[in-house]
């Protein structure tokens, strides 16, 4: 009770818990990874109520984990030394929007959706697209990315500053609201993707962008896969304005139709939207067809309907939860590598082949506009045979991907479950990230355990 006793008196008492239900919610995200309760959930309301929890915590060496929603796969928020969750959902205010800048400045609390509800006043929508409706700071956190990346690119592409708070409680700004600069290292870059390692955000300045006049989606099924990767080659190929390009194999189709009550043929099959001008769009739609019957296509329907449109999107994003419902009582292990486009098809069959060969339930889908993939596979996280299975899969879709100059995290972050992985992909440069940690973070509180893997 001790810590809590002075936590409530550099804060208030109604912003300090050690609830075992608030705790119990704090000690997990939506990965696989084992729990862990924190000592204590803190709620700040501002800059500097966090700058003074982090000094008290920089001075007596205590573990501190930034906690959005708690939407994230690879354990980003568990804190698995204990210590202190300091939860930012009480610091949701858009603060102001700049429609004349394309640019919004928000608390790092605010969720995508919320943000998207109050441009869509402007004329305007923020692109990054992750699935969840995620806290637009675990968004930054990670470097989410998403089904619209293909054309507006991932959440580093789109945070033009930074309010930060660095682990002995100073308060920086990185960045501005000019749309360049040389001045200086790019720490804007730096802290974005730093999982909370680095320190953490108490304001974000982002781009947004306008409305199209005119969005089509539609959904094109091929016999098999690389007869999907060739046709979205060749529609990147001929510059078609593709907003969304989303590849979802057979046996994700099939676990789709029975979750969502949808029909479409079980097939290996593209999900793609078309932002632009009414008159433009058509133009390109018809040339999609056409490049998509050249690679053998089943069938190419395209929707302008808002809800049906909708209806489309929200059983692609809905795959997860499909896999999830499917199969009670087990967890879902997501990898997301990213390879080369040119590299995808052969990407995508080697991890079909290997959820196959492992016995375990599973799907392949992916943002294939920019060479992301994801292997969905559903496991027993008490069953040690499932945890080594699953793991072996990932293994070998990571090294796959690495062998072919891919990534072995295209948008979930590092966290616990790819620090594995960090040294094969970096080589030396892991030394040096470690190096920045030093400076930054030299006791090391700030989400520890988290990117670097911890000596044994």
């Amino acid at each position: 009770m001790e810590l809590y006793s002075q936590l409530a008196s550099i804060l208030t008492a109604d912003q300090v818990t050690v609830n075992p239900t608030v705790l119990e919610q704090h000690s997990r995200d939506e990965s696989y990874h084992a729990p862990h309760r924190p000592d204590v959930v803190v709620f700040p309301q501002n800059a500097d109520e966090v700058s003074r929890v982090l000094a008290f915590t920089h001075e007596h060496r205590l573990p501190v984990v930034p906690f959005g929603l708690g939407t994230s796969l690879e354990g980003h928020v568990i804190p698995y030394q204990g210590g202190i969750s300091i939860d930012m959902q009480r610091m949701n205010q858009i603060l102001e929007v700049r429609p004349g800048d394309f640019l919004v400045r928000v608390q790092p609390g605010v969720t995508r959706s919320q943000l998207n509800k109050e441009l869509k006043k402007y004329g305007l929508f923020f692109s990054v697209d992750p699935g969840a409706d995620a806290t637009l700071g675990g968004m930054a956190a990670t470097n989410a990315s998403g089904t619209t990346a293909v054309r507006y690119g991932v959440m580093r592409d789109q945070v033009r500053a930074l309010e930060v708070v660095l682990a002995d409680g100073r308060i920086i700004r990185t960045g501005g609201l000019a749309a360049k600069s040389s001045a200086g290292y790019h720490l804007t870059g730096l802290f974005v993707g730093s999982e909370g390692t680095l320190g953490v955000f108490t304001e974000l300045t982002l781009r947004v962008h306008g409305i199209p006049e005119s969005v089509v989606a539609a959904r094109v099924a091929f016999p098999a896969v690389k007869q999907a990767v060739d046709s979205a080659v060749a529609i990147l190929s001929a510059n078609i304005p593709v907003a969304r390009l989303e590849l979802v194999d057979r046996g994700s189709v099939m676990q789709l139709n029975r979750h969502s009550g949808t029909s479409y043929p079980e097939q290996p099959t593209l999900f793609m939207e078309f932002h632009g001008n009414e008159a433009g769009l058509l133009r390109d739609i018809r040339f999609a067809e056409e490049l998509a019957a050249d690679q053998g296509s089943l069938e190419f329907i395209h929707e302008t309907d808002s809800k049906e449109r909708a209806r489309l999107w929200e059983a692609r994003h809905n795959l997860a939860y499909a896999f999830g419902h499917g199969h009670p009582g087990k967890r879902m292990m997501t990898t997301d590598v990213c390879v080369p486009i040119s590299q995808l098809a052969d990407a995508v069959e080697h991890a079909r082949l290997q959820i196959d060969r492992s016995g375990l339930a599973g799907g392949v889908l992916g943002h294939i506009g920019d060479g992301n993939f994801h292997a969905l596979l559903m496991l027993d996280p008490d069953r040690e045979e499932d945890l080594q299975q699953a793991e072996a899969v990932n293994a070998a879709i990571v090294r796959h991907a690495l062998e072919r100059g891919g990534t072995c995290t295209g948008e979930h972050g590092v966290g616990v479950g790819k620090a594995k992985y960090l040294r094969q992909e970096h080589g030396d440069a892991v030394d040096v990230m470690a190096q920045v940690k030093q400076v930054l973070d030299p006791h090391g509180i700030l989400n520890p355990g988290k990117i670097f893997l911890q000596p044994k």
